[in-house]
């Protein structure tokens, strides 16, 4: 039996991370959770919003499903869930984008995956601040090297993309691509503009394109791509990109099929993953039981999915999905009027999707 640490995060994370579990337990799966905290609302006692003990639990269980955490904007704060991405490799962050009825959306017959490589880019955390000694001895030897210089009141971030990250994260794309039988990867860049970051990006794209004939592969410069994922969606199927583009990419995918309380993630290593909703912890919303449970529940689904559990996880989407086309137990977000006063809780909703599951 596979025992997977719940990490119940703060904001309306414990909310959603208790109906998450409900709806997986409802399944019969054979999986053991031990419960585990993290974010702003563990500080106060323990210091730190990611503690040892839930570091060590996700080291010994390997696979985990996190509630949303909280990561302040503008502030020294470490963002708990850059830092478990990067402490643990998980080098590949799977976000399916996929239309289901009744969810509110210019759009219908969305079905596209962004992969988003996790560790590297300007996400990597090496930066300088303004002002600093050794920012400005950095500055002092790029005015040497470089004919663009760059003065003194510079804040500095460098992105780093390399062969072995670049050829992992592709590989990846196309083996997901092969299981889930899908027909193309596009991979995502700048390189005419950042030639030796993003030009290697597309460059070992490419190679390893070429070891995969079976798989369609084509290459979008990233402002275009936004451009073309609002007028034809429909071309589109596997889109892998560095980190930054992929932060924003799958933003604008999950706007495409009604927003981010519908979008999943998982976060997957060589040694273990993660799972969590894309969406942030709403903390206005903390204990009124008000916010869609979705992302995280169908986040459930793809951890499920990668244990092996496959009739489970198409038992819960299938649930999920009939509860949302019914339209009548839903979270406020998923009635075409958002003031419409039938529209239930968190934990309402939850045993909605649980009443259909038990009805098979």
């Amino acid at each position: 039996m596979p025992k997977v640490t719940l990490i119940k995060g703060d904001g309306t994370g414990p909310e959603l991370a208790e109906a998450a579990r409900r709806c997986i337990d409802a399944l019969g799966a054979p999986i053991e959770w031990d419960i585990q905290e993290a974010g702003t609302d563990i500080m106060a006692t323990a210091g730190t919003p990611l503690p040892e003990a839930t570091i060590e639990s996700l080291r010994k269980n390997g696979i985990g499903l996190k509630a949303p955490i909280t990561t302040p904007v503008g502030t020294g704060f470490r963002s708990v869930n850059v830092h478990l991405r990067q402490l643990f490799d998980l080098y590949a962050c799977v976000r399916p984008c996929k239309s289901y009825p009744g969810v509110r959306s210019r759009y219908e017959n969305i079905d596209l995956v962004v992969i988003r490589e996790n560790t590297e880019d300007l996400y990597a955390g090496i930066e300088f601040e303004k002002g600093n000694r050794e920012t400005l001895e950095l500055i002092d030897w790029l005015n040497k090297h470089s004919k663009r210089k760059i003065g003194p009141n510079a804040g500095i971030s460098i992105k780093p993309i390399s062969v072995e990250g670049t050829q992992r994260i592709v590989r990846f794309a196309f083996e997901y691509a092969r299981k889930m039988n899908r027909k193309k990867v596009t991979s995502v860049h700048k390189a005419n503009i950042m030639k030796h970051t993003d030009g290697l990006w597309l460059e070992v794209s490419r190679q390893v394109a070429a070891e995969y004939p079976d798989i369609e592969f084509e290459d979008r410069i990233v402002d275009n791509m936004c451009m073309q994922l609002v007028q034809k969606p429909e071309l589109y199927d596997v889109i892998v990109l560095p980190n930054l583009y992929g932060d924003i990419i799958s933003d604008l995918c999950a706007g495409l099929v009604g927003g981010l309380g519908v979008a999943p993630g998982a976060n997957i290593g060589e040694k273990g993953a993660i799972f969590e909703a894309t969406h942030g912890s709403a903390p206005k919303y903390k204990g009124l039981n008000k916010v869609n449970p979705t992302a995280l529940i169908l986040s459930g689904m793809l951890m499920l999915r990668h244990l092996g559990f496959t009739k489970e996880a198409d038992k819960l989407e299938q649930a999920v999905a009939a509860v949302i086309a019914e339209g009548k137990e839903v979270t406020y977000d998923l009635k075409p009027d958002r003031d419409d006063p039938t529209a239930v809780g968190t934990q309402q909703m939850a045993d909605a999707i649980i009443r259909k599951i038990r009805r098979g």
